[in-house]
């Protein structure tokens, strides 16, 4: 074959080659098939927000006192009333300043006496003995029936309740690794489908669970699955579509998980016992099973493969539903080079040189602040003593905005304003919130709700802030340990919040503050990302201003020999 003498050498076999984000651009980046792919994996959200803090519900602590079966028996031979039979049970002590009836200890009483008379308003047992609860607790249901309720853990069992939460989270560090692994070594819909199925399974079995041992071991299988699943459906989604809508779908794939957490509470609501709210939230995991036959394998990862005939046949597809034509020569369709080093990357090129050291420490914190102050002002509504369903729909509302106001502002004012800025707002909504006193009720929520925004904006800027940071070869890897942090914090938050809020309600409000604040201005040290090319190399971390010369340079070269050699653009559009 000849080789046509005025085009640049190697031409045509870059003409040759087709890159998938090449053949994205003719059968379009998001059409009609990304659109139907996109919603279906959306549901995947919906159900997560369910199992991330359906603590909130499923182990909601009612107002307790102690049960005295012997009090019991008398008000019954004495007609006592339901208060009668508790102020004689339980002693009153300071809470906060004010006098409350306990609900750990009882009086220590010989109800059997025959001296004890049966008028209610004559017995004075203020000198009696207390000590803490002997027969378990009696509970002003509200309705609502919880694991807390069932397994009695209140009072010196109260700690148990974190370890609810605490081992999801240890399920969430496990699977995001274990399932991110199997992602690229079984591919984008086999290992989402598993996902899926090992889902239903730990959930029923959560749902099923006979002792509260058995009950955190089915948590923390559980969480193994949903968060790994979670991120393969990201993963697959932003893979199918172009370049340019890939920021805004996984953007819009996270707001989805708002919307889970404004079905949860009439959910909760509807069904008061926690076992079949349990089922509720898994259904979805099992119906979606059937995305066996509604969804496709990642073409990305085919290539990767080697399995070019069956990305092939998906990119077909995906013209026909998108109603496009192909004019490219998509036999010859290649993945990405780029990621051909990723095997290479190691830990130590996270923290071996001083930018990427630094980006990984601040990347890090901001992932576990994220981790621990989201959980925590999300699980703080179900001990505040209000209407827990109206509270938990109110504050779900105010995460809508937070998806627009980071679309609207990363083109147009950069990353880094409004990282720190929603840090910053975040913590002081914290610290002004814990000063407000309880009368003000709804400047309270107002403030409240500020600080639920900016931490929800900063949990979903930290996810693409974090790959613009790292270079190509370690972008993956970078990450997957930055957003480890976030198991960490996530396994942390319900100590901080439950045990300190025993001490002083607002005091886990000044810790989340800090924590934010301290990120906020972490965040002002990274550089602004807006309009940079994604790094490469770690020099070009480390050395930015080199690159930008060298870039420069380049063009400037390229421009000098185009107008030597008289080349035209417009004869050769290969060249653009």
């Amino acid at each position: 074959m000849e080789t046509d003498p005025s085009r640049p050498a190697g031409t045509d076999t870059a003409a040759a080659m087709t890159t998938f984000d090449g053949i994205l651009e003719e059968v379009g980046g998001f059409g009609r098939f990304q659109k139907r792919i996109f919603a279906l994996l959306c549901v995947c959200s919906l159900p997560f927000a369910g199992v991330y803090v359906g603590i909130v519900f499923q182990g909601f602590t009612p107002d307790h006192w102690c049960r005295d079966p012997a009090v019991v028996e008398r008000g019954q031979v004495c007609g006592w009333s339901l208060a009668d039979t508790r102020r004689l049970t339980v002693p009153r002590v300071n809470s906060s300043g004010t006098a409350q009836l306990s609900s750990c200890e009882q009086y220590e009483v010989d109800w059997n006496s025959s001296a004890r008379t049966c008028d209610a308003q004559e017995l004075d047992l203020s000198t009696a003995l207390t000590v803490p609860c002997k027969h378990g607790w009696d509970y002003d249901y509200e309705g609502r029936r919880s694991f807390v309720t069932e397994f009695d853990l209140v009072c010196s069992d109260g700690w148990l309740v974190d370890m609810y939460q605490a081992m999801l989270n240890v399920g969430f560090l496990f699977g995001s690794l274990a399932i991110g692994y199997l992602a690229d070594r079984l591919g984008r819909k086999m290992t989402f489908l598993m996902s899926n199925l090992f889902n239903g399974i730990a959930g029923i079995l959560v749902a099923l669970a006979p002792s509260y041992v058995s009950l955190l071991v089915f948590r923390a299988l559980y969480g193994f699955g949903v968060k790994g699943g979670w991120m393969v459906g990201y993963v697959l989604v932003t893979e199918l579509v172009g370049v340019e809508f890939r920021r805004t779908v996984g953007i819009l794939y996270q707001m989805f998980f708002s919307i889970g957490l404004l079905i949860l509470p009439p959910l909760a609501y509807f069904i008061a016992e926690w076992r079949w709210l349990q089922v509720v939230i898994t259904a979805p995991y099992i119906l979606m099973l059937s995305y066996y036959w509604f969804i496709p394998e990642s073409p990305r990862w085919l290539l990767s493969q080697k399995k070019t005939s069956k990305a092939v046949k998906i990119t077909e597809d995906m013209a026909k539903e998108n109603k496009m034509t192909l004019s490219k020569n998509i036999e010859t369709l290649t993945g990405d080079t780029a990621d051909s080093d990723s095997t290479s990357a190691s830990f130590l090129d996270l923290i071996r040189t001083p930018k990427m050291r630094k980006h990984t420490l601040i990347l890090s914190y901001n992932w576990f602040t994220s981790a621990v102050v989201y959980q925590g002002l999300v699980m703080r509504l179900g001990i505040m003593g209000g209407n827990v369903y109206i509270d938990f729909l109110i504050s779900g509302l105010v995460e809508f905005p937070a998806a627009f106001l980071i679309l609207f502002t990363i083109e147009r004012i950069g990353r880094r304003l409004p990282f720190a800025t929603a840090n910053i707002v975040a913590g002081a909504s914290c610290f002004i919130t814990a000063f407000i006193p309880d009368s003000m009720f709804w400047a309270k929520t107002v403030v409240a709700c500020i600080g639920r925004l900016g931490i929800t904006m900063t949990f979903e800027m930290v996810v693409f802030v974090n790959t613009e940071l790292y270079p190509t070869f370690v972008r993956n890897l970078g990450v997957s340990v930055c957003s480890t942090l976030c198991d960490v914090g996530g396994i942390i938050a319900p100590f901080l919040l439950y045990r300190l809020a025993v001490i002083w309600l607002e005091l886990p409000l000044i810790i989340f503050g800090s924590l934010a604040f301290l990120a906020g201005g972490l965040v002002l040290l990274l550089p602004e990302t807006r309009g940079v090319p994604l790094p490469d190399t770690i020099e070009d971390i480390e050395f930015p201003n080199r690159v930008k010369e060298q870039t420069a340079t380049m063009n400037q070269q390229l421009t000098t020999f185009l107008s030597s050699t008289d080349i035209s653009t417009d004869k050769h559009p290969t060249m653009v």
